[in-house]
C-alpha cells in the first residue's frame, strides 16, 4: 500500500540499480585502460622486437663480414690459411669460430686447425643460417651459424650463444622473446627446442628478419596488463572508485527520492489520481439530504483505493495537502456542475482544510472558483477546519476568514470535542457549524459521561447561535437520541457510505422512498 511500511525484499532493482550504475563507471574505465594498456604492450612489444632483430642481424653482419672475407680463401690447404681463420675470430667480438669447406666437407677449423666433418645442406634454412643445439665442444650451448658459399667453396662463421641469450633478456628484460631459425627456436634461457614456439599470453608480436632467415616472436607473459595497471595507474584507479562510489550514492539517493512518499503524491497529484467521495448529511426532521462532506480518496493504478489515514497526514506534513484539496475541489465541482439541477438550494458541500490553508489568501481564489460552477445560492460550501496542525489567528488568518463569510463560505470546527484547540478556535474565530465526532455519537446510551459532554456541546452549540452536526451516525437509537436534542444534521452508515460521484449523482437523481431518503447502494464503500 503506498506510504505505509512495507518490508522491501533483500534483492531489487531499486537495491540492484545504484550497484549497477556504481559499477559502471569502473567497469567502462578498467575497459578504456585495459585497451589502453593492451595498446601500449602491443607498441612496446613491437619495438622491443624490433630492436632485437635488429641487434641479431648486427651480430650476423659481423659473421657474414668474417665469412666474405675467408671466403676467397676456401680451398686452400689449411695450414696456409688457419692463422687468417684465428685473425677473424680475434679481431671480431661476436665470432666464437671460423670455418673453410670445400664440396660440403668442412676441412680448416679456427678451434682445431686441419678438421674433416660434412656439411648438409638441409641443416641450413635457406643454405644460410643453422641453430644448432651445441657441439662436440659445448655440448647443449647454443649457437648460430652462418654460411657464406661460393660455388664448391664455403666459409662458415659461429656466434656463441651467449650473445643471443643477452639479446633476449637485457632487451626485453620483462618480455618473453624467441629466437626461431627454420624448425628450430631457442627462449631466453638459452635452451633450443623444435618446432613452433608458443605464442605470449599478452600483445604476442612476430618479426621476421627482411635480410637473414630467422624471426624474433615477442610479447608479454600472462597477468602483465593487470601487473601494469596496479603499478602505473593508481591514482587514476582510486579516481574510478571514487567516481563509481558517488555515482551509486547518486542514484541510490535519487531513487530514494523518486520513491519517496512526496515524490509519489506529486506523481499522484499530476496524474489526478485524488477522486472526491461524498458521505452525504441529513438534515433533521424529514431526514433528506441537505448536503454532503467530500472526502479525498486516492485510486492508486497499482494498489487500487488507498485508505485515506495513509496519505492525509502525510500530505498535511510535506504541505502537499494545499495542492491536493485545490485539485479535489477543481475535480467536486466539474462533476456536480452539470448536475446541479438534482441539488435543492444551499445544498452543503464541505470540503476539510487544514492550517496549511490559512496562511495566506490564496484559499479565496479557490472557494471563488468553486462557487463560479454553480447558480448563484444553489451550493453553499462550508469549510471544515481540523486540528492535526495548530491554525493561529494571525492577521492574514483573521483576514481570511473574514473573507470568506462575506464570500458566503461558512465554517465548521471538525471532530469537536476531540482536540485541545476547539474552544480557542470558538473565541479566535467567526464560526458556523460545530461537527460532534463521531466517538462521543457511538457512546450513546452506554457511556453517561460522554453522553453529558454530548449534551454540554449540544447546549454551548445553541447557546452560541451555532449549527450543529453529528458524525459517525450508525444506529437508530443514536438518530433518535440527536432528534430529540434537536441536532441539525446528522451523517453516517446509517444513511449512506461515502461513495463515488456516480453512486452519489444516481442517489440525487432517484425518487425518496417512504422513509423521504434517497435510495442508494454505493460502491466501493470506504470508512470516512
Amino acid at each position: 500500500m503506498p506510504l505505509s511500511v512495507k518490508r522491501k525484499s533483500r534483492w531489487n532493482w531499486q537495491t540492484l540499480l545504484p550497484w549497477a550504475v556504481g559499477t559502471l563507471p569502473l567497469l567502462c574505465g578498467l575497459a578504456i585502460m585495459q585497451w589502453q594498456i593492451e595498446r601500449e604492450l602491443r607498441a612496446s612489444s613491437q619495438a622491443t622486437t624490433q630492436q632485437v632483430v635488429r641487434y641479431v642481424e648486427h651480430i650476423l653482419d659481423s659473421l657474414s663480414t668474417a665469412s666474405q672475407a675467408l671466403l676467397p680463401l676456401a680451398g686452400k690447404p689449411c695450414n696456409e690459411v688457419v692463422l687468417a681463420l684465428r685473425e677473424q675470430v680475434t679481431r671480431n667480438a661476436f665470432v666464437r669460430s671460423t670455418n673453410l669447406s670445400q664440396d660440403n666437407n668442412l676441412y680448416c677449423s679456427s678451434l682445431f686447425g686441419d678438421y674433416q666433418e660434412p656439411v648438409v645442406d638441409s641443416d641450413y634454412v635457406a643454405g644460410r643460417l643453422w641453430l644448432m643445439d651445441g657441439n662436440s665442444v659445448t655440448p647443449g650451448h647454443p649457437l648460430l651459424v652462418l654460411r657464406t658459399g661460393n660455388g664448391a667453396a664455403g666459409a662458415i662463421a659461429t656466434v656463441d650463444g651467449d650473445h643471443l641469450i643477452t639479446a633476449l633478456r637485457l632487451i626485453g628484460d620483462d618480455e618473453v622473446l624467441q629466437l626461431q631459425v627454420g624448425t628450430h627456436w631457442m627462449d631466453r634461457e638459452g635452451v633450443v627446442h623444435r618446432g613452433v614456439p608458443p605464442p605470449a599470453a599478452s600483445a604476442p608480436t612476430l618479426l621476421t628478419s627482411a635480410r637473414y632467415p630467422f624471426t624474433i616472436q615477442g610479447g608479454y607473459p600472462e597477468g602483465k596488463a593487470h601487473q601494469v595497471l596496479h603499478s602505473h595507474y593508481p591514482a587514476l584507479l582510486s579516481l574510478l572508485l571514487g567516481l563509481g562510489l558517488a555515482a551509486g550514492v547518486a542514484c541510490r539517493w535519487q531513487l530514494r527520492r523518486a520513491s519517496s512518499p512526496r515524490a509519489e503524491l506529486d506523481r499522484a497529484l499530476e496524474a489526478d489520481e485524488f477522486l472526491p467521495y461524498f458521505q452525504p448529511v441529513v438534515r433533521k426532521g424529514d431526514y433528506r439530504w441537505a448536503g454532503a462532506e467530500v472526502l479525498m480518496r486516492w485510486q492508486h493504478p497499482r494498489e487500487g483505493l488507498v485508505r485515506p489515514d495513509l496519505f492525509i497526514p502525510y500530505a498535511e506534513h510535506s504541505g502537499q495537502i494545499v495542492a491536493m484539496t485545490r485539485a479535489l475541489m477543481l475535480h467536486t465541482a466539474q462533476g456536480l456542475a452539470p448536475y446541479a439541477a438534482l441539488m435543492e438550494d444551499g445544498f452543503h458541500i464541505g470540503i476539510n482544510i487544514t492550517a496549511d490553508h490559512c496562511r495566506d489568501l490564496s484559499l479565496l481564489d479557490d472557494c471563488q472558483t468553486f462557487l463560479q460552477h454553480f447558480p448563484s445560492g444553489r451550493v453553499v460550501l462550508t469549510l471544515e477546519l481540523t486540528e492535526r496542525k495548530l491554525i493561529e489567528a494571525t492577521p492574514v488568518t483573521l483576514e481570511l476568514f473574514e473573507k470568506l463569510h462575506d464570500m458566503g463560505v461558512m465554517i465548521a470546527l471538525d471532530d469537536f470535542g476531540t482536540g485541545q484547540s476547539s474552544l480557542n478556535y470558538l473565541r479566535q474565530f467567526k464560526v458556523d457549524y460545530l461537527k460532534i465526532d463521531q466517538s462521543f455519537v457511538a457512546l450513546i446510551g452506554s457511556d453517561a459521561l460522554s453522553q453529558h459532554i454530548l449534551d454540554s456541546i449540544i447546549e454551548l452549540s445553541g447557546k452560541l447561535n451555532l449549527g450543529i452536526v453529528a458524525e459517525g451516525v450508525e444506529t437508530e437509537v443514536q438518530r433518535d437520541y440527536l432528534a430529540r436534542h434537536q441536532v441539525d444534521f446528522q451523517q453516517g452508515y446509517l444513511y449512506a457510505r461515502p461513495m463515488p460521484l456516480a453512486d452519489f449523482l444516481h442517489a440525487l437523481a432517484a425518487p425518496p422512498a417512504a422513509s423521504g431518503l434517497p435510495q442508494v447502494t454505493p460502491t466501493a464503500i470506504m470508512p470516512g
